[in-house]
């Protein structure tokens, strides 16, 4: 799908309507272009109903991709389909801390991913804070194609251990066949910039080969008080060799660096302060106070990926599809301590500030130390490097920089074939894979002396103390099998898959036990049937049961914390209706799910936790789960030509079972049958884009229902209805010259209204304010 080059942002929309209404002559020019776009199916229509399968979907067309302003995320764009919720901490996506997205109840965010993500196809390798990453990693919006969402049942063949509740596919666009150079720039609102080139080669050798070349560029202060200093860099390329084996091939570097927003912990504070998160734009010289300083809250990630496909056909009857890819992760997370951590047993002047040495793994002399004692931290030294109280004369005040760091690396493979075969009026189609990845993940932290705490955060570079290194080699093999068969107007089909996981740990300071866990999961079933009893009409009913892979997180306890856990599964359940006559496409769906073998951590301090004594201060349990069920209604409708309308409604009644164990739910907060906290019961979009001539509005409005924040349903965030408005005018209607001009203007949440966005771990993010974009892009 080719990406338009129209961009929308609302701040000159008094220029935009000086620039039609000056050009009269215009008008009989766009009647005759609304005229051929009629002629032509309307190809500014909004459609997003999806593919006709025996299982639920959806797919951004690019006029509602172009709704979005070029610096939005690629995770943004998806929030307009149905069952889809996303919330981050600004308009254009810097801040992987407060991005949260769910699907029909199940949720990724800080705290949990339920959700699966690919990239053409392809497995992103987790979508957790610490060691994964998020779409925007892998892609720049500019070159996104469409994003496909399979919600509940999906497809058997998606690759990813965390799609317990539906898969999100990120497609990039293909090269075009003719040559084109392509600028694009935008300013807008606290500080943001982006620039954007892109070359495409056309055919070239023959006609055989085409690719892409891009490099972009974005940067974005914070809305709160614009200390923040968020940029990020995206180089990426794209090949399509078309000749009897067909060689696609990707590959993309993406560098960010972003400050974080807090959260909200309590209902009062939100209402005292509903647009300020407690962090500070200045340092003070108090580490106390510089704690919460928004320039040492910070996520720093290098992502490289890379991937080549092949596929064939044999006889018309055997297609055949294989990959390879790799990624290699670089990230860190930041944080200032108020305080040292006291790692070496110093009688005079403490060596933890000199910048000289480290110490590796937990002190030794840590041991001698009084039951209950604590981490010994001091605050503050004198000019000798002794320890001595804060508020002493001439006291200096010490403080940390902390580091966590990760890394990952995977290589993997898939490999695909599908077998067609005529019996009589029946075709039966047999298909299989598998997936092959290695991955090696390592996590360690350090802890930095901040040089001099009355002028900045700047940090000795030797560490005075790395607290732990850790590597977690894992493996993944998943294969299924699936038989389908058409009769007529049925379409059926039956399959299996399995998921194989190994994980391991290796402690490099040698302070745990080597451990490995082994997360299988038994054959999992899949099935439907699809039905077309008139045309343009698609009945349509699916079963899946599905599995998250257990995360590594589990190995950073010990042995005994998680011997006994088991894998988290859910069960789905759909069935729905599409009709579609090319001027009207609407669907409706019922779904029903069950989240099972939930993993919780329980610390053994608490009466619910287990009492006995081993490395480790807790344990895992396997406590209930969610039921969820719902419906899903979508319509898209061309009344006149230019004109394109959608709309779409979500209900889900999503509750929790509860553990089983009384006190270990009022613990932990849980009451069965409370509603799920991040989860409204309700939402529903309106979209329209209307293009005359070289002019195209767009509007959207998105209800969101109220949700709870904790899962005791004490806090409610309420209800809020967010209203994005998009103009863009085609150098065309200024002169014929500057056809190849596109000047677009974005405005989100276009009234500024107050609410509380992303949800996780009983807390929430104060949602994104009123933002502004202008674009202009040009083409040669």
């Amino acid at each position: 799908m080719r990406i338009r080059s129209i961009r929308h942002f609302a701040v000159l929309g008094a220029s935009l309507a000086a620039i039609v209404a000056g050009t009269p002559a215009l008008a009989d020019e766009a009647a005759a272009d609304a005229a051929a776009d009629a002629a032509e199916g309307d190809a500014q229509a909004i459609v997003v109903t999806g593919q006709r399968t025996t299982y639920n979907n959806a797919a951004l067309d690019e006029t509602l991709i172009d709704d979005k302003s070029p610096i939005a995320s690629a995770i943004d764009l998806i929030g307009t389909l149905p069952g889809v919720q996303v919330n981050e901490g600004d308009a254009f996506g810097f801040d992987d801390w407060s991005t949260t997205y769910s699907i029909r109840g199940y949720q990724t965010n800080l705290d949990t991913q339920q959700v699966g993500l690919t990239i053409d196809g392809l497995p992103n390798g987790g979508s957790g804070y610490g060691g994964g990453s998020k779409a925007n990693r892998f892609i720049d919006t500019a070159n996104i194609g469409t994003v496909e969402v399979f919600q509940g049942t999906a497809d058997i063949a998606s690759r990813s251990n965390e799609a317990l509740g539906g898969t999100i596919n990120f497609v990039t666009a293909d090269p075009i066949d003719d040559m084109r150079v392509r600028l694009s720039g935008s300013v807008g609102d606290f500080d943001a910039s982006r620039y954007y080139g892109r070359f495409d080669t056309g055919l070239i050798l023959g006609g055989t080969t085409k690719a892409w070349f891009s490099y972009g560029h974005q940067q974005a202060t914070d809305w709160m008080e614009g200390s923040a200093n968020n940029h990020r860099d995206n180089f990426a390329m794209k090949f399509i060799v078309d000749t009897p084996v067909k060689l696609t091939g990707y590959a993309s570097y993406d560098d960010a660096y972003e400050n974080n927003y807090d959260q909200m912990y309590s209902p009062a504070q939100y209402a005292a302060s509903p647009h300020e998160d407690g962090l500070n734009g200045t340092w003070t010289g108090v580490p106390a106070a510089d704690q919460n300083y928004r320039g040492v809250w910070g996520t720093l990630r290098k992502n490289f990926f890379a991937y080549l496909k092949a596929e064939t056909k044999i006889a018309d009857a055997l297609d055949l599809k294989a990959s390879v890819y790799y990624h290699d992760m670089a990230g860190r997370g930041d944080w200032a301590p108020p305080y040292i951590v006291d790692v070496t047993q110093d009688t005079g002047a403490q060596s933890e500030i000199d910048g000289t040495s480290t110490v590796k793994g937990t002190p030794s002399w840590w041991a001698s130390l009084p039951e209950g004692s604590g981490t010994p931290t001091y605050f503050a030294t004198n000019a000798a490097g002794q320890i001595v109280a804060p508020t002493a004369a001439g006291a200096i005040q010490q403080q940390s920089y902390r580091h966590t760091h990760y890394r990952k690396d995977r290589l993997g493979g898939t490999l695909d074939g599908a077998w067609t075969m005529q019996f009589g009026q029946i075709e039966n189609t047999l298909r299989g894979g598998v997936w092959y990845e290695d991955t090696h993940r390592r996590e360690w932290r350090d802890w930095h002396h901040v040089t001099d705490t009355a002028t900045g955060p700047a940090y000795d570079a030797t560490p005075y103390w790395t607290q732990y290194d850790r590597k977690y080699p894992q493996t993944t093999f998943k294969w299924y099998a699936e038989d389908q068969v058409v009769f007529g107007p049925v379409n059926a089909n039956l399959g299996v898959k399995q998921f194989i996981n190994h994980l391991d740990r290796t402690d490099l300071f040698g302070e745990s036990a080597d451990t490995s866990i082994k997360s299988k999961s038994k054959v999992l079933l899949s099935g439907g049937i699809q039905v077309e009893p008139m045309t343009g009409l698609d009945l349509f009913g699916g079963y899946s049961e599905n599995f998250k892979a257990l995360s590594d997180t589990l190995l950073e306890y010990s042995e005994d914390a998680f011997e006994s856990i088991k894998p988290e599964t859910a069960k789905n359940w759909e069935a729905g209706a599409r009709y579609s006559n090319g001027m009207f496409n609407a669907s409706a769906t019922w779904f029903k799910s069950k989240f099972s073998n939930q993993v919780i951590f329980v610390p053994s301090s608490t009466a619910a936790g287990p009492d006995y004594l081993s490395e480790g201060d807790g344990s895992f349990f396997n406590a209930g789960g969610i039921d969820s069920e719902g419906f899903e209604l979508l319509a898209n409708v061309r009344p006149v030509a230019g004109l394109s309308l959608y709309g779409s409604y979500t209900h889900i009644d999503a509750k929790y079972r509860g553990t089983g164990n009384a006190e270990l739910d009022a613990e932990q907060g849980v009451t069965a049958g409370n509603r799920v906290a991040g989860i409204p019961r309700d939402m529903w979009v309106l979209s329209g884009t209307y293009t005359y001539g070289p002019v195209t509005l767009g509007l959207t409005g998105k209800y969101t229902g109220n949700r709870f924040v904790d899962a005791a349903n004490d806090w409610t965030a309420k209800n809020y209805f967010l209203t994005d408005l998009s103009v863009a005018v085609k150098g065309q209607a200024l002169t014929d010259t500057l056809k190849d001009l596109t000047f677009a203007l974005n405005v989100t949440n276009l009234t500024d209204e107050d609410y509380l966005g992303g949800i996780s771990g009983n807390y929430a993010w104060i949602g994104t304010p009123r933002t502004m974009i202008f674009s202009v892009t040009a083409d040669f």
